[in-house]
C-alpha cells in the first residue's frame, strides 16, 4: 500500500512539473521577437539525447513485422499531423510498442503488489499492453486535428495574401510561393502546406492532381472548397481575384458564425458543472452545520 502511494505521489508531482513547462516555463521563454527558421518538409535536427531515442524507437520499428495497408494508413495520419519524414513511421511503431511494454509492466507491477502468484498477472499484463499500444494512435489524431484547426485559420490570411499577388499580375504558382513566405511568422504549418504544394507543381505536377494531394494531407471541408475553387476556375477559364476575395469574405463570416455558435453554447454546458459540482458544494456549506446541528440536538433529545 506505501509503494502504491509512493507511486501516485511521484505521478502527481511528474504531471504538475509537465505542465508547469508547458504552461509557465515554455512560454516565459519563447517571449520576445525571433526570426523563424525556415520551411523544411524533412526532420528538423534534433539535439544528441532527442536523436538518439528517435533512434532506438525506429530501430525498435524496424524490427516489427507490418503489412502494407497499416503502413500507408499510418503514414497518411503522420502527414496530417505534420511529420513527413522517411523514418516517420518506424519510430512512431517503436513508441506505440514502448508504450505497450512499459504500461503492460505497470500492470504487471499493480498486480504484484496485492497478490503473490505470477499466474494472474498475465491479464494485467495483456490490457496494459493493449491500452499502451492504443494510446499514441489517440495522442496522434489529437494531434492531427490541432493541425488542421490551425490550417483552417489561416486560411483567410492565406486568401489574402494570394488575392494581392494576382491583382499584382503574378501568376497562381508564385503566389502559392509567396503565400508560403508570408504566412511563415504566424501560420509556419499552413506555409508548409502551401510550400509542399508549390514543389509538386515544380515537379511537374498537374495543377489539379497538386490540390487533390493537399486536400488528402490536410483532411478538411474548408481546405477542400478552397481546393475545389482553384480546380474550377483552372478548368473554366474564370478570373481568380474576384473569387478569392469572394472566398475570403465566406470564410471569415462562417469563422464567426462558429465563434457565436460555440459561445451560446457555453452556458447549457456550464450547467452540467454548476450542478454536479458547484451547487452540492453550496449545499453542503449551507446546510451541513445545521444538519449536524439537528443530529446533535435529536440524539440529545433521544438520549434523555
Amino acid at each position: 500500500m506505501i509503494e502504491l502511494l509512493v507511486a501516485f505521489f511521484v505521478f502527481i508531482m511528474a504531471a504538475v512539473s509537465v505542465a508547469g513547462y508547458v504552461f509557465v516555463l515554455r512560454p516565459s521563454s519563447l517571449e520576445g521577437p525571433e526570426i523563424p527558421a525556415p520551411i523544411t518538409l524533412e526532420r528538423r535536427e534534433m539535439a544528441g539525447p532527442q536523436a538518439a531515442v528517435a533512434g532506438i524507437f525506429r530501430l525498435i520499428g524496424e524490427a516489427m513485422p507490418g503489412n502494407a495497408s497499416g503502413t500507408v494508413k499510418i503514414r497518411r495520419d503522420l502527414i496530417a499531423a505534420g511529420y513527413r519524414w522517411t523514418s516517420a513511421v518506424s519510430i512512431f511503431i517503436g513508441i506505440k510498442c514502448a508504450t505497450a511494454l512499459m504500461i503492460g509492466v505497470a500492470g504487471v507491477w499493480l498486480a504484484l503488489q496485492f497478490q503473490d502468484s505470477l499466474a494472474g498477472t498475465l491479464l494485467p499484463f495483456a490490457c496494459g499492453a493493449g491500452f499502451g499500444y492504443m494510446v499514441p494512435d489517440r495522442v496522434l489524431e489529437r494531434l492531427a486535428k490541432r493541425r488542421v484547426e490551425r490550417l483552417r485559420r489561416g486560411l483567410p490570411a492565406a486568401l489574402d495574401l494570394m488575392v494581392l499577388a494576382i491583382e499584382a499580375g503574378q501568376g497562381l504558382d508564385a503566389a502559392i510561393l509567396d503565400t508560403s513566405r508570408g504566412l511563415r511568422v504566424s501560420f509556419p504549418d499552413l506555409a508548409a502546406e502551401f510550400t509542399q504544394l508549390q514543389l509538386e507543381l515544380k515537379a511537374n505536377t498537374s495543377r489539379a492532381d497538386a490540390l487533390r494531394n493537399f486536400v488528402e494531407r490536410s483532411r478538411d471541408m474548408e481546405l477542400r472548397k478552397f481546393a475545389n475553387l482553384l480546380i474550377d476556375t483552372d478548368r473554366f477559364g474564370t478570373s481568380l481575384g474576384p473569387a478569392l476575395k469572394t472566398h475570403a469574405r465566406y470564410l471569415r463570416i462562417r469563422f464567426r458564425q462558429m465563434a457565436q455558435e460555440r459561445g451560446r453554447k457555453v452556458g447549457v454546458k456550464l450547467v452540467f458543472p454548476v450542478f454536479f459540482l458547484i451547487f452540492p458544494s453550496i449545499v453542503l456549506v449551507t446546510l451541513g452545520p445545521a444538519a449536524i446541528l439537528i443530529m446533535e440536538q435529536m440524539r440529545n433529545l433521544l438520549g434523555q
